[in-house]
């Protein structure tokens, strides 16, 4: 924790001494589309001052110690542990594939490890299980931003993602892979307003769910605040004090469905479990450049357990009240994250 912080305090201090101009650079997810032949106009997918889209980032999440309280499975009863810490790195890469007037589209790849630190005298099966092996998540995805005119705009975003207590050695099927998407049809008003409305099918409420979504990027006039918003999976309110340095505070809803399964014989006579995993992520972020295109985030704040429930099998349950194999319930806990980013220019 120590170093984490000694590295915000040199960002900060250095931001503070800094003389910059007030000017605020306009960076985007993708390139600008311009006239397509000379014929016809099409909007683009920028709004000033939004966040740089991020080309390669390279992070480490650490959130601090918590209880928890394990629920009955099989011949093992309810049980309370405490974990000291979870740790892991993320790693993210995006990049263009198509960049023209008309259609934009960029590919992706991400690798999240939660690992966790559960002391040795815990004996249910889950506590084995995630101290042991801890959880994945590898994934690709793509994101399409069609504009039909100058207003009119469509977004379509999937990704497909392998979650787990899997290693390299010992790897899972692709076929476990869980599908998400999202669809969004939208207008751009002028060059501070974007919003737009779609339907999403999305595991970030630990299960598989359709929920409808509302994405609205502005920013003021004076283009020192923002707003950037994709609700209700994350809002983000944006302070820019000059073209290499934002603050934003806010929240994002993360979760997925991860496969548990029995490697070292931990659930006895079960296997193939799914822990159903979501939390709220209530936090302040700090983004500086520290020369050109590199630049580095410091984000800390409380991390809300939504869910964390264990089923065994893969079903849609949308907002019924089916029972799981077992629920659990952990409590919440702060946590930092810091990463160093490659963004567009």
């Amino acid at each position: 924790m120590k170093w984490l912080w000694l590295v915000a305090a040199v960002i900060v201090t250095h931001s503070l001494s800094a003389q910059e101009a007030d000017t605020v650079e306009d960076y985007s997810m993708y390139g600008e589309a311009e006239l397509a032949g000379g014929a016809k106009r099409f909007c683009t997918s920028k709004v000033f001052d939004l966040s740089p889209n991020k080309l390669i980032s390279v992070g480490y999440d650490f959130q601090g110690g918590y209880g928890m309280n394990l629920g009955a499975v099989g011949n093992t009863g309810a049980q309370s542990v405490s974990n000291s810490n979870n740790y892991g790195l993320r790693i993210a890469a995006n990049a263009p594939l198509i960049s023209k007037t008309n259609l934009l589209l960029n590919i992706g790849a991400t690798y999240w490890e939660h690992f966790f630190n559960i002391g040795s005298g815990a004996t249910h099966p889950l506590a084995q299980s995630l101290q042991a092996y801890g959880l994945r998540t590898m994934g690709i995805n793509f994101t399409l931003f069609k504009p039909f005119n100058e207003v009119n705009f469509l977004i379509l975003n999937g990704s497909a993602d392998l979650n787990g207590n899997y290693s390299f050695e010992n790897f899972q099927s692709l076929g476990t892979s869980k599908l998400s998407a999202t669809a969004i049809y939208g207008w751009k008003k002028h060059d501070r307003l974007q919003y737009g409305f779609g339907l999403a099918r999305t595991y970030r409420i630990g299960e598989l769910n359709y929920l409808p979504v509302f994405l609205y990027n502005y920013t003021f006039p004076s283009r020192r605040w923002g707003v950037e918003a994709m609700f209700p999976a994350r809002v983000n309110f944006r302070r820019s004090f000059n073209s290499r340095t934002l603050a934003f505070i806010g929240y994002e809803l993360e979760g997925n469905s991860y496969l548990i399964r029995n490697r070292g014989n931990e659930f006895s006579g079960v296997d193939n479990l799914e822990l159903r995993r979501s939390e709220l992520r209530l936090r302040l972020t700090f983004e500086r450049s520290i020369k050109d295109f590199i630049w580095v985030s410091l984000q800390a704040g409380l991390r809300y357990n939504a869910r964390f429930h264990v089923d065994n099998k893969e079903f849609f349950r949308g907002f019924g009240d089916q029972a799981y194999l077992f629920e659990n319930t952990i409590n919440n806990a702060l946590y930092v994250n810091f990463s160093v980013n490659l963004v567009s220019p």
